[in-house]
């Protein structure tokens, strides 16, 4: 382990060795669910004065540059920027440039999320602008922490863990550049109009409220006020208006589609039909559902078992799709509470519809609050790449063990009334189910249901859902007989991915502590280092 990154490796709750140190600060293992109570005040960020900026409200700044320099850019420093754009971004890559052809060094990156069109900062890491990064890490950029060539330790955390985080001062937010679609001279800010709209800014909100200063970077600059605004200009200290933030039309998943597989279509299917039969979908019920072709497919599914008993669902929490708009729209569902706008329908339907509403990681996610809406939420279907026999569940690293993506708000909706995995039950021959998953991203005891092709496990802990749904006639069976006829197809238990006893992340669980960690991998990539295992 490298000196600063990582120390000391202590047994957490979990079973899980984490470290007691990371990246140069004292952090608590995971105590188990609910075990870990917070104390002392939320952070601050500074208190300016309204002297200090113009009196007519006109915060514009000619460039980027000349914004970093006036917030005092120097070597160290934590940068952030939010991923609504998601891979048709061009906002966070840019400031990062920036800064280092200013000279910075060793910044820290803070984004909400990082896609493919961020590999470039894996240059500015070889360079030393860039230290390490705090986020998901997508792509090449979890190829490039997953064999140890991050100098610091990466930290991923869920969307309501990141402002968890940053309210509790475990990350402090030294310059916010905020990617606006919309915005006016003083700094309000929107993120459902103008050419580059991409839906709701709620990443960008406890950037905007918790930083020591805060750029607003648009290309869609409008007269004072712009409104509606998610971002409000009291918390600004400079706009810079750009000829692009962004392509919108990436914003779409190449996974934001109905899938097409006969295996899934059974999955969405029995996940529909659970909620049906168990009475969780009932008048004024709520649901969250994800924007892969399974959560699709179960939207649509369960669309028709509505309409067919004549039910209405209260809300729906977003990630936001064309899917759950339509249902809005249908009248089958009273809102959408949406904190991420995963396709244009949804940017549409955001910015017109006023039952349609933009939310943050504030109310809907984060632990360290009086409540949030992920708790109030009667069903919750999602994914993983890994789920093990004790319901313990993977969504960061693959089967080899490498970063696949980040956590996202997976591991907060693991809160809801019932959490579903719907999951293949193997991909690429290699099986879903496993012993003990690489990485533990959610404890066994928050999921109550794995529902595959196969059949449907449910956790011996919920007896109620047993009882609700006997003699429904669904293929309810034990998770270890799924695994053992899975097992049998794919010719046997998968092969244990090649790691190194040495730490390159770690996987924060929502209240702060460290669930989990990333172990650097060993294979033929071509960032591998030359090692064998074990050295």
């Amino acid at each position: 382990m490298s000196a600063g990154v990582a120390t000391g490796l202590i047994t957490n709750a979990a079973g899980r060795r984490v470290p007691t140190h990371v990246n140069g600060r004292e952090a608590a293992p995971y105590r188990g669910v609910n075990q870990h109570r917070s104390t002392g005040n939320k952070a601050r960020p500074p208190i300016r004065s309204s002297s200090d900026y113009p009196t007519n409200g006109d915060k514009r700044i000619p460039d980027l540059e000349t914004a970093l320099r006036l917030c005092g850019l120097r070597d160290g420093m934590t940068i952030s920027n939010h991923h609504h754009l998601r891979n048709g971004d061009r906002v966070a890559l840019t400031a990062l440039q920036t800064a280092a052809r200013m000279g910075a060094k060793d910044l820290v990156w803070f984004p909400s999320a990082s896609f493919p069109c961020h590999e470039p900062v894996i240059d500015l890491m070889k360079s030393g602008a860039v230290h390490h990064i705090e986020g998901s890490m997508n792509g090449p950029l979890g190829d490039y922490c997953s064999h140890g060539h991050m100098r610091g330790l990466g930290v991923l955390r869920s969307h309501g863990g990141r402002w968890q985080a940053v309210q509790d001062g475990e990350v402090h937010i030294d310059i916010a550049v905020i990617a606006a679609p919309t915005a006016d001279y003083f700094g309000n800010a929107d993120g459902s109009h103008g050419p580059s709209a991409c839906g709701s800014l709620g990443f960008a909100l406890a950037d905007s409220v918790y930083a020591d200063h805060v750029i607003v970077v648009t290309d869609n600059l409008v007269p004072f006020p712009c409104i509606p605004w998610q971002i409000q200009g009291n918390n600004v200290d400079y706009v810079v208006e750009v000829d692009s933030i962004g392509d919108p039309s990436m914003i779409v998943s190449g996974t934001t589609q109905i899938t097409r597989s006969p295996d899934r279509l059974r999955i969405s299917e029995l996940v529909a039909r659970f909620l049906r039969d168990s009475g969780i979908m009932r008048d004024g019920f709520s649901f969250q559902a994800g924007a892969g072709g399974i959560a699709l497919a179960f939207v649509d599914y369960l669309a028709g078992m509505m309409k067919q008993a004549n039910v209405k669902a209260n809300f729906v929490r977003g990630g936001s799709t064309k899917y759950l708009v339509d249902l809005l729209n249908a009248g089958l569902i009273g809102y959408i509470l949406d904190g991420q706008t995963f396709d244009l329908d949804a940017v549409h339907s955001i910015a017109s519809n006023p039952r349609h509403v933009a939310t943050s990681p504030f109310t809907s996610y984060n632990f360290h609050g009086k409540g949030n809406f992920a708790s109030m939420i009667d069903a919750a279907v999602l994914g993983a790449t890994e789920v093990d026999v004790n319901f313990n569940a993977n969504v960061v690293t693959h089967s080899d063990g490498r970063l696949l993506h980040g956590i996202g708000g997976w591991q907060n909706c693991l809160f809801a009334g019932c959490t579903i995995l719907a999951v293949p039950s193997f991909r690429d021959r290699i099986p879903v189910i496993v012993d003990e998953v690489t990485t533990v991203t959610g404890p066994g005891e928050l999921i109550d249901i794995v529902a595959t092709e196969r059949g449907i496990a449910i956790n011996p802990r919920r007896q109620d859902l047993f009882d609700a749904v006997k003699g429904k006639g669904l293929p309810i069976r034990p998770i270890e007989e799924l695994q053992a006829e899975v097992e049998k197809i794919c010719g046997g238990k998968p092969a244990k991915p090649r790691l190194l006893d040495r730490p390159v992340a770690v996987v924060k669980w929502v209240d702060g502590t460290i669930l989990d960690t990333v172990w650097q991998v060993v294979d033929d990539n071509p960032y591998a280092p030359k090692v064998s295992v074990g050295e």
